[in-house]
């Protein structure tokens, strides 16, 4: 991978305001930390939420820096470095890292995932689809980033600019011809996937998320449909027609639009014939197929990984056959069964939509005599509105929710419940355990064989965040140990 470009080839594509300097110098590196900066270096100064990147530029030029992009020039400007002043560093930094790459989201048929819920699992089920027909492939996700059959600890459900765009380089120099990667809103806003191509974009559904961040739900919703917004001519936009933002999304796209839907009509059709623990029985356009997968949720996210693999230009009858041969992804439905006949389900549901869903289709399934009990919490300094909404869904849809921590982070554990606590009737049983623990304990020992346990929110998480302090957790462990399985 070639790790030396020209200043004036990198800066191709980009507006820029004011020069100072030269720009026919190399440049071996890209750096938006000036702690990272060595020789050679071009610093980007980008604006954040925390501090600004324009106050360290002095610093990155001790470093070794020999170029900087910055929105504002200093006042004391180096002889021996170039300055090139844009209007958005945050913007310019994709592209940027992009030209430095040598633009290898071209090189290869790059897809997105975005919506609230299912990115993960559908990105993941892409990646392991087109796997097993016969592809290099790479996966960018919250769990995990693959290179093929190299796996590389995940950071951020969408990297930063530069880590993205060097991930995809070397996607490329291992010879993936397909990369499919979640799409975070937060990434859409910063501007972490400008200067990307895309082949396509899928959009799953939108519902009540990251407000903390975005505001209100307008904002959110618009941060979604500025990715569908960009995608070029020849790509395809495939959307959720069911869910009424479906149409939204691809209101101002130039991508071929198609649809999916359970309900509606649609370009691709799905009809769920049968459902068991161990599975589904699932019409497809017409073709009958079981999957190793349960709940409506999971046939939207099933019918968008085969819908896109129709419109990638795959053979339907082999595109079924590897839909019949998944399994669920980390975190996802995961069960944990005890020898005394106790179903334990592990699933990410941290939103109240997708804790919904879970809870709907674990009561679709079971029988009467089969107790649920829900243990759910949510994360702190995180969106507080839903709250008591997750509480009241996990009330309303179990015979005793257990409401706990999640990651508390920076707030204390007890603030979150009380707020959890707020939206809980006298007629739900409930039981208040600040330590997740103890709450997954209690849930087990209340259990009696057939019963059925939900531990909601954290999925595929290893960890816990308490006061800043990062812990190992993993619900699947502490259920194991309840069982007396490790």
């Amino acid at each position: 991978m070639n790790t030396n470009q020209s200043l004036g080839a990198l800066l191709q594509g980009l507006e820029i305001e004011v020069v100072k300097g030269s720009l026919d110098r190399s440049v071996s590196g890209i750096e938006m930390d000036s702690r990272q900066v060595q020789a050679g270096t071009l610093f980007v100064a980008l604006r954040g939420t925390q501090s600004d990147g324009h106050a360290y530029i002095a610093g990155a030029i001790i470093r070794g820096a020999t170029a900087v992009l910055c929105e504002a020039l200093p006042e004391e400007v180096d002889p021996t470095v170039t300055y090139v002043q844009v209007a958005d560093t945050q913007a310019a930094l994709g592209v940027l890292a992009a030209n430095f790459y040598d633009r290898p989201s071209e090189k290869l048929r790059l897809v997105g995932v975005t919506g609230t819920n299912g990115k993960t699992t559908t990105a993941s089920l892409l990646y392991e689809m087109f796997r097993r027909l016969g592809y290099k492939v790479g996966l960018i996700s919250t769990v995990i980033y693959r290179i093929d059959d190299l796996s590389v600890a995940s950071t951020h459900t969408t990297p930063d600019a530069i880590s993205l765009n060097r991930l995809l380089a070397e996607m490329v120099e291992a010879g993936c011809a397909y990369c499919f990667m979640e799409v975070s809103s937060h990434s859409i806003v910063q501007h972490r996937i400008e200067g990307l191509h895309f082949a396509g974009g899928i959009f799953t559904n939108l519902t009540h998320d990251h407000l903390d961040y975005h505001a209100t739900f307008a904002n959110y919703r618009d941060a979604k449909k500025a990715f569908f917004d960009g995608l070029p001519k020849g790509a395809f936009a495939l959307v959720n027609i069911d869910d009424k933002n479906g149409r939204v999304m691809t209101q101002n796209t130039r991508a071929a639009v198609k649809s999916y839907a359970l309900k509606s009509f649609a370009d691709f059709k799905c009809q769920i014939l049968e459902a068991h623990f161990d599975g589904m029985l699932l019409e497809i356009d017409s073709q009958e197929v079981w999957v190793h997968f349960l709940g409506r949720f999971n046939a939207y996210n099933l019918l968008a990984v085969y819908a896109t693999a129709i419109l990638l230009g795959e053979d339907r009858q082999q595109v079924l056959t590897a839909l019949s041969e998944l399994v669920p992804v980390s975190g996802r439905f995961e069960f944990v069964r005890s020898a005394e006949g106790v179903t334990a389900i592990v699933d990410y549901a941290h939103t109240p939509d997708a804790l919904d869903n879970v809870l709907a289709t674990i009561n679709e399934i079971r029988r009467p005599e089969q107790k649920l009990y829900t243990v759910v919490g949510c994360g702190g300094d995180r969106d507080r509105e839903k709250r008591p909404v997750m509480a009241r869904i996990a009330g309303e849809k179990s015979d005793i929710a257990v409401l706990t921590s999640d990651n508390p982070r920076f707030e204390k554990p007890e603030d979150i419940l009380d707020e959890m606590k707020a939206g809980l009737d006298p007629t739900m049983k409930a039981l208040i355990i600040t330590d997740r623990r103890e709450a997954i304990k209690t849930a087990v020992a209340l259990a009696r064989p057939g019963d059925i346990i939900l531990v909601a929110g954290k999925g595929h998480e290893d960890y816990q965040l308490i006061a800043g302090v990062k812990h190992h957790f993993d619900d699947k462990e502490e259920l194991r140990m309840c069982f007396g399985m490790n």
